[in-house]
């Protein structure tokens, strides 16, 4: 297996200690960045990592920053990125499940080395479900490909207003 890595500098040690980590277990790993610790825009990083999941060079991604927010924002930017943002196991696990995420994102303010293991276990033992959670992913790719309009009737919102009192 192939996995896609990259974080900012507040993600870098995290994501150093990960790349041995999946060394050791026999996983490929393609780093797209950092290379240090210096202060840097993680964007770019999360597009690289992105590009190479959809493209089909990794099979999963993986990014690292402060908290995690940023990062999931900037890959799914990408047509085709599913990232999700995962403090634990239980949501690791839902997000392949429930979202058929293909990019963990984990903020290095909140997950240790020791718990970052065992999170991309959860991610990658995790299968993608069928059903409604097939339904609702093929959907989120028709809003990417803004034919969503074109298929449903969407709902109309209802508006409320404070009373003035």
């Amino acid at each position: 297996m192939r996995i896609a890595i990259g974080s900012d500098h507040a993600g870098f040690r995290l994501k150093e200690r990960i790349k041995g980590y999946l060394l050791g277990i026999g996983v490929e790993v393609l780093d797209c960045g950092t290379f240090s610790e210096d202060s840097c825009d993680y964007p770019i990083f999360c597009y690289s990592v992105a590009q190479k999941v959809v493209k089909g060079r990794a099979r999963f991604g993986i990014l690292i920053c402060k908290t995690g927010i940023g990062s999931s924002i900037a890959a799914n930017k990408v047509k085709g990125a599913r990232a999700g943002l995962c403090h634990n196991e239980t949501a690791a696990k839902l997000t392949r499940e429930h979202n058929h995420s293909n990019i963990l994102v984990m903020g290095s303010m909140f997950v240790s080395f020791s718990k970052a293991k065992r999170i991309i276990e959860a991610f990658f033992s995790a299968q993608p479900q069928s059903g409604r959670h097939r339904r609702r992913v093929n959907e989120i790719r028709m809003i990417e490909d803004a034919t969503l309009l074109k298929e449903f009737q969407l709902p109309r919102c209802r508006r409320y207003r404070p009373c003035s009192g």
